[in-house]
């Protein structure tokens, strides 16, 4: 939990030892800017060990700004800034690097060093003048470099790495400090999939083993909710937000941090879910036990309107159909599905173009979801199934449904139906101005 500030002891010796009080970095009613322009005020946080710590909000914030001043590279416009129990403008430079590595977004590109001699630069705070290393120096940066799985990188020089491996060698030399606190600017800037999954996953490890505080700036919503024990949400100028991921971020938080219309983040699913507009038609699709999940995220990517049921609350499709802005039907966790919920189904299935049979397996409590596949084709609804395709294959097909044999086949089937065709084209035309 973070600690209540105003009962934080901070101590007035230069001892470098936590209390237990003490955050490992702490803030009080700290304000940062550039030339007495503050750009975010009234910053209270409290750092503990081994905790990662994301800032997130959007570009201009703040969140550079706040970095760059917590690693000294500004000075405060007001508060105080404490690292270790201990005011950072009373560190010198070499006691604030020995407790303190930074990563920040500047291009670094060395001529000529190999990545070892690149990491062992990490090791200036605890060598001598002449920067001498001597085995314990060694040591560490051969440890630096197996913490971030870089190892076989030691020859080669540093202005040939990629992008990636540049960004594990620049966290080696950091941690070649040694540090008890270590600040990163966007670590996955720039970075492809496989590079990202892999610093992030080395920044958590970094946290768990080893009980550096880690303090990120990231703009990666899902990735900040999976990886943070804390995330500090910042915007016109303030620090919104506070705590565990799990309590601070949901729809609401996050889509008034950045502003963003048509996409929902799910605290339940972790992530960010793309709405469609709805303008090629209606559907209404018939899931649950997990069989919708992709067939609601193929159908809002292509601009359908959906309706879906009966779903139990505590089911997968229950959150990403919701997160999507279907219009959900729903029965309470392990309940059978009653007969006035079915009726409400039926009458919401009426409102659609087609319906979508997902497969799901059929059990005691969604008996009455296939009722509604067979009812909506003996009323002579069109029924596309993948019941074959996406559920056990124990369940027959309703008789007059038509098959498909996966999403892209239905997909295809979906759009050559007439009336979503006329849908489709109606959208078409107002985008074009031509329809009111």
């Amino acid at each position: 939990m973070a600690k209540n500030l105003t009962q934080t002891k901070i101590p007035h010796d230069r001892s470098p030892i936590v209390e237990s009080d003490a955050g490992v970095l702490t803030c009080r009613n700290l304000t940062v800017g550039y030339k007495d322009k503050p750009v975010l005020s009234g910053v209270n946080l409290s750092l503990e060990a081994g905790h990662f710590v994301t800032l997130l909000g959007p570009n201009g914030a703040g969140k550079t700004t706040l970095l760059r001043t917590l690693s000294r590279h500004l000075d405060p416009l007001a508060g105080s800034i404490h690292v270790l129990g201990r005011p950072l403008a009373a560190m010198s430079a070499t006691e604030l690097a020995r407790c303190m590595a930074v990563v920040l977004t500047d291009k670094v590109a060395p001529p000529l060093f190999s990545v070892y001699e690149f990491v062992a630069l990490g090791r200036y705070p605890h060598t001598d003048f002449l920067g001498r290393l001597g085995p314990d120096d060694h040591a560490a940066v051969q440890s630096a470099l197996c913490a971030v799985h870089a190892e076989g990188l030691a020859q080669r020089i540093f202005t040939d790495l990629s992008d990636g491996e540049r960004q594990k060698v620049l966290v080696a030399r950091a941690l070649a400090q040694q540090p008890q606190l270590l600040l990163l600017d966007e670590p996955t800037l720039h970075l492809d999939l496989k590079h990202r999954l892999e610093v992030m996953a080395i920044l958590r490890d970094l946290c768990r083993r080893r009980k550096i505080t880690v303090l990120a700036s990231l703009h990666d919503v899902d990735v900040a909710a999976k990886v943070s024990d804390r995330v500090a949400l910042i915007k016109d100028g303030a620090l919104s937000g506070w705590g565990a991921p799990e309590q601070i971020l949901n729809g609401e938080s996050v889509a008034s941090l950045y502003d963003f219309g048509g996409a929902t983040f799910s605290r339940h699913l972790g992530g960010i879910e793309l709405r469609g507009d709805g303008a090629r038609g209606r559907v209404f699709v018939v899931a649950g036990m997990a069989s919708g999940a992709q067939i609601y995220r193929l159908l809002a990517k292509h601009g359908f309107a959906m309706a879906t049921g009966v779903l139990h609350t505590n089911d997968l499709d229950y959150f990403v159909a919701r997160s999507l802005g279907a219009d959900c039907v729903v029965q309470g966790p392990m309940q059978p599905i009653d007969s006035a919920t079915l009726t409400t189904a039926g009458r919401l299935i009426e409102t659609c173009d087609v319906v979508i049979d997902c497969g799901f397996e059929v059990g005691p409590m969604n008996q009455g979801n296939w009722a509604l596949v067979q009812n909506a084709v003996r009323s002579g609804r069109l029924v596309f199934t993948l019941r074959l395709n996406g559920g056990s294959g124990r369940d027959p097909m309703a008789p007059g449904s038509i098959r498909c044999r996966d999403p892209s086949h239905l997909l295809d089937l979906l759009t050559s139906y007439p009336t979503i065709k006329h849908r489709a084209r109606q959208a078409a035309d107002r985008e074009k101005g031509v329809l009111p």
